[in-house]
């Protein structure tokens, strides 16, 4: 009986569940950090800073509201579809 003496190899990244974890986890936080401002419009926190990373966002209107949720779960999918499998081809190189 012949034994098996490969070591399990590293756990790789569901791309399909990654990219919708992150893309879900990016659209929250970005409706958390818009309900933020209509009950804190003075707070300190400068929510304008969203237009950096969202193109076309300005604060505060029913299509940029819409627009800014698409782009954050694009975001999402975009960290998911060049991270995933980097991270896999990397991981399964390892030693």
């Amino acid at each position: 009986m012949a034994h098996d003496h490969r070591q399990p190899g590293p756990a790789l990244l569901p791309v399909f569940a990654f990219g919708l974890a992150l893309s879900l986890f990016l659209a929250f936080s970005y409706v958390l950090c818009v309900i933020g401002y209509l009950l804190f419009p003075g707070n300190l926190i400068n929510h304008s800073a969203l237009a950096i990373f969202l193109p076309g966002f300005e604060l505060l209107s029913w299509r940029t509201f819409f627009l800014g949720l698409g782009e954050s779960f694009a975001w999402g999918w975009y960290v998911a579809l060049v991270f995933g499998p980097l991270y896999n081809f990397l991981a399964s190189r390892r030693g």
